[in-house]
């Protein structure tokens, strides 16, 4: 036998030789006050008599599940070699202090019928598990294990994390400004505008900023615009790309409708009833594209050229970004030559397969030379190493 295996054999052997004791907590002295049995209860026959007597006497409460989890967790302790005891110890009924110190003592009672080196606590709750700093003042807490019954584990849990939430909106800044200020100025405003008279008024103007509330939370709006807006290079390039591009998108819009014939507008009544027009809709495309797409790669460039000068590893998205916005624009030019000059659908199949070629052939480099950079900084001889042994 090897040396290191000796060494593990005589420290399983060492903390096998430590005694536990595996405590079962219950707080609110369910066991005392519909038992009447006096605790703390020790040893595994005295315990199972307990557990037996309040499952009869309240069958749906999960104390008794609890010490039935203890007794278990004592015999797994003892098959694996441990000296072990179990034992059941209660607070008072209305909790708090009183109940805290009634613990600390049948504690000291347990450790002096036997003398433990370490405490395995078993709990149904947060709040039977609020007593474990208590039974550390007297004993060490080695492991602590939670008792939830199956039918009950969803409801309790979703209990658990529901409550925290709650805490979350509530305290947190991060969430309470949007939860609790946006509706708190909703009825700020609201209460207001009733006491003045514009209630037929106000709906629409609520709407408005609930509206707008939520698409700059969905988009990350205040986030993005609170990053470009650092007096920084990369912040001053993302904002004034950015504004540009959405000047460039907003004045697309006008190019768009100064390329529809006047004909169509005259015959169909209107700028917006032309869009009903299949002709009209494939000039309004084609007139904005050019400077729709231009102020797209506006904002990618700019994204792009931040992101470089920071040294944020984000190159081969931000280049794959535009390559795609390229591939894309004879895609969409060919689709207005066929809504405006009726030409035949399969005209689309060429352009749609040259983009999607360019895309693959541009995606191929930048992948190996990300391999690349991951074999030179030594990423891959350490995978190879690890499939190796």
């Amino acid at each position: 036998m090897s040396q290191r295996s000796t060494k593990v054999q005589k420290d399983v052997s060492k903390s096998t030789a430590n005694k536990l004791v595996v405590i079962c907590v219950d707080r609110d002295d369910d066991v005392g006050e519909k038992t009447g049995i006096s605790t703390p209860v020790i040893g595994r026959d005295a315990c199972i008599e307990a557990a037996q007597r309040l499952a009869l006497e309240d069958p749906e409460d999960a104390d008794s599940n609890s010490i039935f989890a203890a007794i278990k967790t004592y015999e797994d302790l003892i098959s694996k070699g441990y000296q072990v005891e179990v034992a059941t110890i209660t607070g008072v009924k209305n909790r708090g202090v009183q109940a805290d110190e009634k613990i600390l003592l049948e504690a000291k009672a347990v450790l002096e019928k036997f003398q433990a080196s370490g405490a395995v606590i078993v709990s149904d709750g947060e709040d039977d598990e609020s007593v474990i700093p208590v039974i550390q003042n007297v004993l060490p807490v080695v492991s602590v294990q939670r008792v939830v019954m199956k039918v009950s584990r969803s409801v309790e849990y979703s209990y658990a994390v529901f409550g925290k939430y709650l805490k979350m909106i509530a305290y947190d800044s991060k969430y309470s400004k949007f939860f609790l200020g946006v509706p708190g100025i909703l009825l700020l405003i609201g209460g207001i505008a009733t006491v003045f008279g514009y209630t037929a008024e106000i709906f629409a103007v609520l709407v408005s900023i609930l509206g707008g509330a939520f698409l700059i939370r969905a988009f990350d709006v205040d986030r993005a615009w609170s990053s470009w807006s650092k007096p920084t290079p990369t912040g001053f390039i993302r904002m004034f790309t950015m504004v540009t591009g959405v000047l460039l998108i907003l004045s697309s819009v006008p190019a768009g409708i100064s390329t529809i014939d006047s004909e169509i507008i005259e015959s169909n009544g209107g700028v917006i009833e032309s869009m009903s027009n299949q002709i009209g809709i494939g000039q309004f495309v084609g007139g904005s594209l050019p400077i729709l797409w231009i102020g797209l790669g506006a904002i990618f460039a700019g994204t792009g050229l931040s992101n470089w000068i920071g040294g944020i590893p984000r190159q081969i998205s931000d280049i794959l970004r535009i390559i795609v916005l390229i591939s894309l624009y004879p895609i969409i030019a060919q689709f207005t030559n066929i809504m405006i000059f009726d030409e035949s659908s399969f005209t689309l199949i060429p352009p749609l397969l040259g983009g999607l070629a360019v895309t693959l052939v541009s995606i191929l480099p930048l992948i190996s030379e990300r391999y690349a950079s991951s074999a030179s900084s030594g990423s891959l001889p350490i995978i190879s190493h690890a499939l190796e042994k």
